[in-house]
């Protein structure tokens, strides 16, 4: 009789199990499933309509847009690619179907700092596959020439890279981390002098650090960034191969005799990821899904849960992540909720209990909390 029990509870926790796994729909290279969201009793249109009727504000030129975004920033300059942008597009997938969509979906365009939860990716994959052995050691053990030297730089772990609280300190393709988005309250003398915090315990959204980070883990794979992450990650999710990631016309480094291009890890100064929407939204489901794309595990787990703590200095910040928590928090939406965020309103917004992705192109970067707001009001 026990032995009968036990098989019972065996074969219902495997079918359990089996029919969890195949709740998830992965889409083919070719085919994408949708379903009306009424199947699953929402209803998404306000939202949609919303999205369509709240375009970003600034010039669809992003060369101008760029430039008059950091204006304020002394010696910013354009030194990677742009591209002139389309209207609002976006999507929303439940359980992996396409439930939502508007605009052009497969238009590729800048995504600006959505390329950073990219670039972590390239960081965890690192990790799991022993290339870096522990992400609190300090990168000074892994890049071979002065970019961590010093009694400060030379603390600098991975981890602080990817929650932005290095405070690194140096030059990088001809700019600045001192210039980055400066304190507006004070003169070009006093950002020279900054005084440094010890690494781990201020946060500061720079993009020449992160660009550290990409050059960094450039100097570890041996090989261009976007070319791992077509091999690990786009090819088996079935992305196009439209998406584009690159970084500046002066960030071309020489390893094992070839040139490759250290990447932006945004488009602040021209490059970062173009991609469409559609590939975006495939990456936002390879996440969702805990790293395990259609029974393959792309990426650990246990990786993906480290990436989605925040660091001691932002609450809101996890391994290149916002957290729906903290001052970044939008309110009435579940605090489990993650998300990549681009200037211009670019968004790939995640929630794993509901199983839904969310991808926004150029909605007016102020109105992403009340476009939230009214889709959860309709699940």
């Amino acid at each position: 009789m026990k032995l009968y029990f036990f098989r019972l509870v065996f074969f219902a926790c495997f079918f359990s199990i089996s029919t969890t796994a195949q709740e998830i729909y992965f889409p083919s290279a070719d085919v994408w499933e949708e379903k009306p969201a009424s199947e699953f009793n929402i209803d998404i249109s306000k939202a949609i309509e919303f999205a369509k009727n709240n375009e970003y504000s600034d010039s669809r030129d992003l060369r101008q847009a760029i430039l008059k975004g950091f204006e304020n920033e002394p010696y910013h300059k354009l030194l990677g690619p742009t591209k002139r942008r389309g209207g609002p597009a976006g999507m929303i997938l439940k359980d992996g179907y396409i439930i939502g969509k508007w605009g052009d979906t497969e238009r590729v365009d800048m995504t600006f700092s959505v390329t950073k939860s990219f670039l972590a990716t390239t960081a965890i994959l690192a990790l799991d596959s022993g290339l870096i052995d522990d992400v609190e050691e300090p990168v000074k053990h892994y890049v071979w020439d002065d970019t961590f030297e010093g009694p400060h730089n030379s603390q600098i772990t991975w981890e602080h890279l990817l929650h932005q609280t290095s405070d690194w300190r140096g030059q990088l393709w001809d700019t600045y981390d001192w210039a980055d988005r400066p304190n507006p309250r004070k003169n070009i003398d006093d950002w020279r002098s900054t005084e440094l915090n010890e690494p781990g315990s201020h946060y500061k959204y720079n993009d020449v650090r992160v660009n550290v980070l990409a050059y960094s883990l450039l100097n570890i794979f041996r090989k261009p960034l976007p070319q791992i992450l077509k091999e690990n990650i786009m090819d088996p999710i079935d992305a196009s191969s439209t998406w584009r990631w690159y970084g500046y016309e002066n960030s071309w480094v020489t390893i094992d005799g070839l040139k490759m291009q250290s990447v932006s890890g945004g488009g602040h100064s021209g490059g970062g990821l173009f991609i469409n929407a559609e590939d975006m939204a495939r990456f936002g489901l390879l996440y969702m899904n805990d790293g395990n794309w259609d029974g393959e595990q792309l990426i650990s787990s246990l990786s993906i849960s480290k990436a989605l703590e925040a660091s001691e200095a932002n609450e809101s910040y996890g391994y290149m992540w916002w957290l729906n928590r903290g001052n970044r928090q939008w309110k009435n939406v579940p605090d489990h909720v993650f998300y990549a965020a681009g200037f211009g309103g670019n968004f790939i917004v995640v929630d794993q209990e509901r199983k839904l992705v969310v991808v926004t192109r150029w909605l007016e970067p102020s109105k992403i909390e009340e476009f939230m707001n009214l889709l959860y009001q309709s699940l």
